[in-house]
């Protein structure tokens, strides 16, 4: 009876060894699929090139365009576990080296036609915070024949201010904007920092055929040669959204507004009060749009001289958001370069190039779902929507953010690298070293 006693004990440890090893080997299959799923974790800060100071994932752009369906589960992986944030400090060490950043950076080594070479482009950043974000909005956009304005807010931090005036002293296409100011969500402020980088755009040697707003969160969807291309066919017309205001958006305009403290991020908000304004000056319609413009550079010539356009400046100084009425109002004023007639049809955010956003409540039914984030009904981008951003027809988008997907915005900065050397044929040596070095 021991004896049998002995061999089901012996049976059953035997049995339970071999449970034992079976769940061990699933255990090492599923590392082991895991760590073919993710090939490479980002090495350590100390691991990385004394140069690389923002983290680049392991990743097939090619296939998250072409939506293979394992590598855009990759990116969610990474999103979830492996994003680290890039610090401002590391842009301030690496502009502190000018020679060096350039080098690392490319910025030595931009392709540029002579369709590009005849044909510059102006830009005014408006930028507040995450300072590699701004630089690689840049290094994408950059091209030597071109002139950037940087405005930051004279609230952010003195590490991204560093970043922002190392960036400007680095590239001698690329300045701070002369007057700067402390920029308050939806108010006046806002507009005003735009016109600051406009004025001073004017007043430079660079003789610019449009220019184009953008913020840290944008992120263009074609390459600079593409830009020249696509504006060229303008033919000294404008583009940006001007619609007739909906009764609620009439609010924001009929209503005098003050900026009052506020106790979340914004810190100040302009609240309405009961106070009704008077009418625009000079019979003037408001019309509505959105405050990203492309702008000929006859329009804002024409602007910055124009007595209409300081009155109504003036009188928009109390109104809620006044860039989301200011330039959709001013193209339709008469005479104006590139003049949209009153009577035009609106011209809807779909229908304008500009910036392609992607709101919640218009989700499957104008555009696929969100595969990022929403914060406040806008989309933060994500990478399974790289193919669809880059096929549906705008030249820039809004938002990204490194923090929610950084997948997308290093799949962006490829494919139109790509873009711009396969569109530039005719690139000619090494034009930025030559701009230094004058």
């Amino acid at each position: 009876m021991s004896a049998r006693c002995s061999f089901v004990m012996l049976r059953r440890r035997q049995l339970m060894l071999s449970r034992l090893s079976l769940l061990t080997v699933c255990v090492l299959l599923l590392l082991s699929l895991k760590n073919s799923y993710i090939t490479e974790f980002p090495p350590p800060p100390a691991a990385l090139d004394d140069t690389q100071k923002f983290h680049k994932y392991n990743i097939s752009c090619s296939d998250i365009y072409d939506m293979d369906p394992g590598e855009v589960g990759k990116s969610l992986i990474i999103r979830r576990t492996q994003v680290v944030e890039d610090k401002d400090e590391g842009l301030v060490n690496l502009t502190s080296n000018c020679s060096l950043f350039i080098k690392s950076r490319g910025y030595d080594d931009v392709c540029v036609s002579e369709e590009e070479r005849d044909f510059p482009l102006a830009y005014s950043l408006v930028v507040h915070k995450s300072a590699w974000m701004v630089e690689r909005l840049l290094k994408v956009l950059y091209s030597p024949a071109n002139i950037y304005c940087i405005h930051y807010d004279q609230k952010s931090s003195p590490e991204f201010i560093s970043a922002i005036e190392g960036l400007a002293r680095c590239l001698p296409n690329v300045f701070i904007a002369s007057k700067r100011e402390s920029v308050y969500y939806a108010s006046i402020s806002r507009l005003k920092a735009d016109l600051n980088c406009l004025s001073d755009l004017l007043g430079s040697e660079v003789k610019w055929k449009y220019v184009i707003n953008l913020c840290g969160q944008d992120f263009p969807l074609r390459s600079n040669a593409e830009l020249v291309s696509e504006l060229k066919k303008l033919n000294g017309n404008n583009m940006l959204e001007s619609c007739r205001p909906s009764e609620q958006k009439k609010k924001r305009f009929t209503f005098h507004h003050e900026l009052r403290e506020a106790i979340f991020e914004y810190k100040k908000l302009p609240v309405k009060t009961e106070q009704v304004k008077t009418p625009p000056p000079h019979g003037i319609e408001v019309f509505t749009g959105n405050a990203y413009f492309v702008l000929s550079r006859d329009f804002v010539v024409h602007m910055d001289s124009s007595v209409v356009v300081k009155d109504f400046l003036a009188w928009s100084e109390d109104t809620y958001s006044p860039d989301e009425h200011f330039w959709a109002t001013l193209v339709r004023l008469p005479g104006v370069p590139g003049e949209v007639p009153r009577s035009q049809p609106d011209i809807t955010d779909l229908m304008s190039k500009t910036r392609l956003v992607k709101w919640h409540y218009l989700e499957e039914k104008l555009y696929p779902p969100c595969s990022g984030k929403h914060i406040r009904s806008v989309c933060i981008f994500g990478a399974a929507e790289l193919h669809w951003l880059l096929n549906y027809g705008h030249w820039f988008a809004n938002k990204f953010d490194t923090k929610v997907d950084p997948i997308v915005i290093q799949c962006l900065e490829e494919k139109l690298e790509e873009k711009q050397k396969s569109f530039s044929t005719s690139c000619k040596g090494s034009p930025t070293t030559m701009l230094i070095a004058n």
